[in-house]
């Protein structure tokens, strides 16, 4: 006969979610009654996959709730953040990757047909692509004559001043697309989506490159964390 494993601690026996009922096991649940019958912790077990030596997968998705608070803080994380947790790198990538598809979902969803008639139309597209982020990026959407998404592009990556937001990165792609207009989007990872007086600098920059290039700016969006600023409706372009 098969024996259980044995515990730390003597005369207490070691019992991993198999030894569950069926109908408790997160999987099974998921199984029965879809992903919505679970809570957040028995989803994050179902990315965890195995336990450890006297821990459950779900007891490591318990532990990793509790201390990150939230999971909008466990979807900011990296594969060595989840270390931490006694998450190896291969679970931890698993995790990564599900949080970022869950991003990109509304990023790739009809994007063709996608128009931007006012700011708040792009805040909401681009809002829960960018809450997440530590770091500051700054992209172009190209768009056409109808103000139709041709297709979003990230220009950089980092703390924006004008040495690394140069026109001519910035405009690559509207010319190589023949874009009829574009818009630009940066994300402040403070929260606050306030202009800086460098946003301002590098925004007006943009905007006479864009008048010498016959591409249009339509606006410059700044999000910051469930809130935004549109150059363009401060008159700021």
């Amino acid at each position: 006969m098969k024996e259980k494993p044995k515990s730390d601690n003597p005369g207490q026996a070691t019992y991993t979610i198999k030894d569950w009922p069926l109908g408790d096991r997160p999987r099974e649940k998921l199984y029965q009654n879809g992903p919505g019958a679970l809570s957040d912790a028995e989803l994050l077990a179902i990315l965890i996959r195995t336990g450890m030596r006297g821990k459950t997968a779900l007891d490591l998705a318990k532990k990793l709730l509790s201390e990150a608070r939230s999971l909008g803080k466990i979807a900011q994380m990296t594969v060595k953040d989840f270390q931490v947790y006694d998450i190896g790198p291969a679970r931890a990538t698993a995790i990564v990757a599900a949080f970022e598809l869950s991003r990109r979902i509304p990023m790739n969803d009809g994007e063709s047909k996608l128009t931007f008639r006012v700011p708040q139309d792009v805040a909401d597209r681009y809002m829960r692509k960018f809450k997440d982020l530590r770091h500051e990026e700054f992209w172009v959407l190209l768009l056409n004559s109808a103000n139709q998404l041709i297709r979003d592009s990230r220009v950089t990556t980092g703390t924006l001043n004008s040495s690394l937001v140069h026109p001519r990165e910035c405009f690559h792609e509207a010319i190589k697309e023949k874009a009829a207009s574009v818009i630009f989007l940066h994300n402040h990872p403070s929260g606050n989506s306030e202009p800086s007086q460098e946003d301002i600098s590098i925004t007006k920059q943009l905007v006479e490159s864009g008048k010498i290039l016959g591409i249009p700016v339509h606006d410059h969006i700044i999000l910051g964390s469930g809130n935004f600023t549109s150059f363009a409706e401060r008159g700021l372009l």
